[in-house]
């Protein structure tokens, strides 16, 4: 008995020590990524300026070009953020589908679910540019991911007791009619369609505070809420049944959850477009590393989710003269990632 406890104390400070090196590593990710650009800074004049906005001293700023102040506060600082914040949702979100419908391809872009908050958006864009109707766009990025999910589960048949990987299925065949459709809000954009195009690639490019505040509301309301639930998600992955015999409110818990987990990928969507595989990667390594348990995996796969994608953002700013979009690449790396997993999972239901 006290070995099991001394054993499950040890884990508990494995897991929080894993989680303060996490955020100490983002938050110096964060800070050396603002100095590095077409214009390289000196990390003290960039800590300087941080210091000095946050702390509103002007003293601090004597001797700092204003176009430096700009280019660190105004430009690379919201973009660098905004990706943290990206990351951290759809690694959450991941974490939360595949827990949820206990399928370790689940993520909200093999379920169909960006393709659908990226339909509601490009529809809200072309409204906004074809029309001069203003159109909330992260309220139609919310609606059409709450609606593209409810699709694919109801293809997928879940309540009539059909295999989990179903829902990967149903999501590619959702996600190709909803891209049939964004290429006709394409073609009807004529030549404004650059505008939904660029966005549609995935970039963080000239993401500003605007963009900021728009996300960071709905990852903290979002994410507070589903750590706070996490361990009755504990119960969930392990079955319906056991669930209930927990004491867990299943279709209660199962509609939070898709909301919260369509909510924050809309929320991701509607700042910087189609950024695949994050969600997918991020949750897997973190189970293969340390732990399957919720209360860990979300708040580690958040902090880990907000590192990759901003690793991957500051590579497509330094390595090319050309800006690639962060959704390329994110996908380059994901995709081999993807059938790795796939195939893994097969095998394993062939050697059973």
């Amino acid at each position: 008995m006290n070995d099991s406890i001394s054993r499950y104390k040890r884990k508990k400070m494995k897991h929080a020590i894993v989680g303060v090196i996490f955020l100490f590593v983002l938050c110096a990710l964060l800070i050396s990524m603002v100095s590095l650009g077409a214009m390289n800074i000196s990390l003290i004049t960039t800590w300087n300026v941080l210091l000095a906005k946050l702390a509103g001293s002007e003293k601090l700023l004597e001797g700092i070009k204003p176009n430096i102040v700009s280019v660190v506060w105004d430009i690379r600082l919201p973009r660098i953020i905004c990706g943290i914040c990206v990351g951290m949702g759809l690694a959450m979100a991941g974490t939360i589908f595949q827990s949820l419908l206990q399928n370790p391809l689940a993520d909200p872009y093999t379920l169909g679910v960006s393709t659908g908050a990226a339909f509601g958006a490009s529809l809200a864009i072309f409204i906004n540019i074809m029309y001069g109707i203003i159109v909330p766009v992260p309220l139609f990025a919310f609606a059409f991911a709450f609606i593209t999910l409810l699709m694919v589960i109801l293809i997928a048949g879940r309540g009539r007791g059909q295999p989990s990987s179903n829902l990967i299925i149903a999501g590619i065949i959702v996600s190709a009619v909803l891209s049939s459709g964004i290429s006709f809000i394409k073609m009807l954009s004529g030549e404004n369609v650059g505008a939904i195009v660029f966005w549609l690639m995935g970039s963080l490019s000239s993401r500003s505070w605007k963009e900021v505040a728009l996300i960071l509301p709905a990852l903290c309301i979002s994410g507070g809420i589903a750590f706070l639930f996490s361990k009755d998600l504990n119960a969930m992955a392990m079955g319906d049944k056991n669930a209930v015999a927990l004491g867990v409110n299943t279709k209660r818990l199962r509609l939070l959850y898709l909301i919260l987990g369509s909510w924050i990928t809309a929320a991701c969507v509607s700042v910087c477009g189609i950024i695949g595989f994050i969600g997918l990667i991020v949750p897997h390594m973190l189970r293969f590393w340390f732990t399957s348990d919720n209360r860990v995996l979300i708040p580690l796969s958040a902090l880990m989710g907000g590192m990759l994608l901003s690793i991957a953002d500051n590579a497509t700013r330094l390595l090319t003269t050309s800006e690639i979009p962060v959704g390329v690449l994110t996908t380059l790396i994901g995709g081999p990632f993807f059938i790795y997993i796939f195939t893994k999972r097969r095998k394993g239901a062939g050697d059973e």
